[in-house]
């Protein structure tokens, strides 16, 4: 189940509700289905919109009088003359129940406002970063990774990603493989990207939560690294709730502090959704 649409407007659908004052009203560009809960798609940006690599927004839909707004990371990086998003689909939630069936055409409304824990400059410069994901956490990444200023701040970049199925994988295995060939930043990725990917139900090479995995020094055997050291790393995680507090419990238990925007330091958590 891979399909994409591209943009044709002719087919956009009439607005059954105003527009709500000071949100932009953005355009669906292309849509991508990966499987029956995972779909990404791109809109329009608005002129005036500046954020961070690795921020969200609050995103929803002209379909009521007062419309539901979410947060969604923004997984295409800060100099993208559009905006991507990852998303997963749940058949009674508020907004994803709607925003699944969007087309071509459509229109998304935003907030103005961008924010997030998710920021290079929460952290301190160091050799390794290491971006912990599960499900749609890995959205903020897919910005990150594609953003010069990762490589000027990191010699190397480790990207975990695990889901239930093999097939909820190929949104970040698409995402890595064209990073070399990307005419802005592929220069700078060469051999400086890793991919580490895990499945916690389908049958996969790796099975295994990544708690568990680099708990057991299996983590690190894969990929011939040395363990997680504050002296010369820096962790970013985002995922499900239970994989965000094992994964903090785990960085402050090897010495790692929690950084902020205002005091830059060795790990960052998004706590604005659960991916």
């Amino acid at each position: 189940m891979n399909t994409t649409s591209a943009l044709n407007i002719a087919g956009a659908k009439p607005l059954q509700f105003p527009i709500p004052a000071n949100v932009y009203a953005e355009t669906v560009v292309s849509v991508k289905h990966y499987t029956d809960r995972l779909f990404s798609f791109r809109i329009t940006r608005p002129q005036s919109l500046r954020f961070r690599s690795g921020e969200f927004v609050m995103i929803g839909l002209p379909n009521a009088e007062k419309p539901i707004f979410r947060a969604y990371s923004v997984a295409s990086p800060a100099w993208d003359d559009e905006l991507e998003f990852f998303s997963i689909k749940v058949p009674d939630g508020p907004l994803t129940s709607e925003l699944q069936k969007i087309e071509v055409g459509d229109t998304v409304i935003m907030r103005q406002k961008s924010t997030g824990t998710l920021v290079l400059d929460a952290l301190t410069p160091a050799k390794r970063v290491f971006m912990i994901s599960t499900g749609t956490g890995i959205a903020p990444f897919a910005s990150l990774l594609r953003d010069p200023d990762t490589y000027e701040k990191f010699d190397q970049v480790i990207l975990t990603h695990t889901c239930r199925d093999n097939a909820e994988l190929t949104y970040g295995q698409e995402l890595v493989a064209a990073l070399e060939s990307d005419p802005l930043i592929g220069e700078l990725t060469g051999g400086r990207v890793t991919l580490y990917n895990s499945t916690t139900r389908e049958e996969s090479a790796r099975m295994g939560r990544i708690t568990a995995l680099i708990g057991s020094g299996k983590f690190y055997s894969d990929l011939g690294i040395d363990k997680l050291n504050p002296e010369t790393d820096r962790i970013m995680i985002c995922g499900s709730m239970h994989m965000l507090k094992d994964v903090k419990e785990l960085a402050e238990s090897l010495g790692f502090q929690e950084g902020s925007l205002s005091h830059p330091a060795s790990f960052v958590v998004e706590r604005a959704f659960v991916g």
